[in-house]
């Protein structure tokens, strides 16, 4: 096993304070703990940390006994990506839905809400939230997660949302600089690559991140994408031109520059998360997300040592370690200060519902009874990304059988989806639902085959809505979380 020094002196101290590990547990193991106490200013939280809000905060109180002002981190957008519901799906609507309804005082309110959320159980820094404007409809992993394929609406709901998550006291995280919009790669997998020219970016990518810094968020994430008019060589997360002398330099952002997971391929089937991080940091990073899927003492001892060897080398400056570990500690002190005077009265517990049902884009209603006896629903899956894990569930079955009981469901994936759909509902009312029919062919293919022989099915579409409406009746959610399938389900039942 590596090991690093105590922690007493100031290059090792400085070398876990950039760190944002992940641990396994719902309770803080004794390694974690020893390490708050040496310097180590932050910890992720993720699913597999999480029961209950009573667990959170139990766990976050035990952290906060070892460090008063240490950073909780989570990656909470709400909508299809959550960690706090991950076993039911969430409350909130998700960054589409919220684009779709426009309103930018309701994104304000849902971010303020789910800030307190988070407040009430000590988390008080989110990865959150996305401003990628989502250019590329067939982009595997933004999506849903994005506001929009239009700059100027996902400029002002990025700031919106910043304004309300951070009046809980809790600091925003906006990403992925310097856009993940128009990419057809998930970095998770490998290294995303954007040709567009240096005009392209400043119009359109960039305008939504210079609204978050007018916004004054807290944090920025970098992504693992590669940018050749910007850097024909480094990823943005390890690349000087695009943290330094584009987001410091040229965009004039004073905050935290986090990274996204270093554990993603793009960056560890590259670099190695070591090398990897340690060129973040000489990039201008301040701080280090890994902990996704390396939640282990050693990845913390391997790291640590790995900036400290750096700094003794000479590859890495000691006072870019230092100016960074301050970043981290000044973030650290405005969440503390943040917490004793932020505004989490008045919880509004139904403002995601509310989102939901703003939010629906529905087809053919004129024409449409709603249903009075239990459905087939039948889910066309595909495989879920990195990003929104398979733990979550989606759809809109659970829901619908609290309104029509005795309502069945089944997933279903392939060239065959439709017949065997066909074959599984029998005489029942089938509800189609699907995510992305536009990027999947299987998906397009399975609808064909049900709307030709069961011309009443219904289809709802709980991805990017960019497939032609079609099916007795259509509903569009722009999202797949818990709230969304609710607000579908009461169309269908006609509640």
């Amino acid at each position: 096993m590596t090991t690093i020094a105590s922690g007493t002196d100031t290059l090792t101290r400085d070398a876990l304070t950039v760190l944002q590990p992940g641990f396994t547990g719902t309770t803080a193991p004794d390694w974690l703990l020893r390490r708050v106490g040496e310097g180590l200013a932050s910890v992720a939280l993720f699913g597999r940390n999480i029961e209950s809000p009573e667990q959170v905060a139990a766990l976050t109180a035990q952290l906060r006994a070892e460090r008063g002002d240490i950073l909780v981190a989570i990656d909470e957008e709400g909508g299809d990506v959550t960690r706090l519901e991950v076993r039911t799906g969430s409350s909130f609507p998700g960054n589409l839905a919220l684009g779709a309804v426009d309103d930018v005082g309701l994104t304000r309110q849902v971010a303020a809400e789910l800030g307190r959320r988070l407040a009430e159980c000590g988390v008080n820094f989110n990865w959150a939230p996305s401003a990628d404007v989502n250019s590329n409809p067939d982009n595997p992993v933004i999506g849903v997660r994005s506001f929009g394929a239009d700059t100027d609406l996902t400029a002002r709901h990025t700031a919106a949302y910043i304004t309300g998550l951070q009046s809980a006291g809790v600091a925003a995280c906006t990403k992925h600089f310097p856009g993940h919009g128009d990419t057809a790669v998930d970095s998770h997998h490998a290294l995303p690559r954007i040709d567009v020219d240096a005009a392209v970016l400043a119009e359109r990518d960039l305008t939504p991140f210079r609204a978050a810094i007018a916004a004054g968020s807290r944090a920025v994430m970098s992504a693992h994408i590669l940018v050749p008019a910007l850097d024909a060589e480094h990823p943005a997360t390890l690349s000087r031109r695009v943290l330094t002398d584009l987001l410091r330099g040229e965009l004039g952002y004073d905050g935290l520059i986090v990274t996204d997971g270093m554990e993603m391929r793009a960056i560890a089937d590259v670099y190695g998360v070591e090398r990897g991080s340690v060129l973040a940091i000489a990039a201008g990073a301040d701080a280090i997300c890994v902990g996704g899927g390396l939640a282990d003492e050693e990845t913390v001892n391997r790291l640590c040592a790995a900036l400290v060897e750096a700094v003794r080398s000479g590859e890495l400056p000691e006072e870019r370690l230092a100016d960074a570990a301050e970043r981290v500690r000044s973030l650290a002190r405005w969440t503390a200060e943040a917490a004793r005077t932020a505004d989490t009265d008045g919880a509004d517990t139904e403002v995601g519902l509310r989102a939901a049902r703003r939010a629906l884009r529905v087809t053919g209603a004129g024409d449409f009874t709603p249903l009075t006896g239990a459905p087939y629903v039948a889910a066309l899956t595909p495989v879920a990304n990195i990003a929104v894990g398979d733990e979550t569930p989606w759809g809109v079955a659970a829901e619908l059988a609290a309104l029509l009981p005795g309502t069945e469901t089944g997933s279903f994936t392939g060239d065959d989806a439709g017949s065997q759909v066909l074959a599984a509902a029998g005489d029942r009312r089938v509800v189609a639902v699907v995510r992305d029919e536009h990027r999947h062919p299987w998906m397009a293919s399975a609808l064909d085959t049900l709307l030709a022989a069961r011309p009443d099915t219904v289809v709802v579409e709980m991805g990017v809505p960019r497939a032609e409406p079609r099916g007795a009746l259509h509903v569009a959610t722009h999202g797949a979380a818990r709230v969304c399938g609710r607000a579908a389900a009461e169309i269908v039942a006609g509640v």
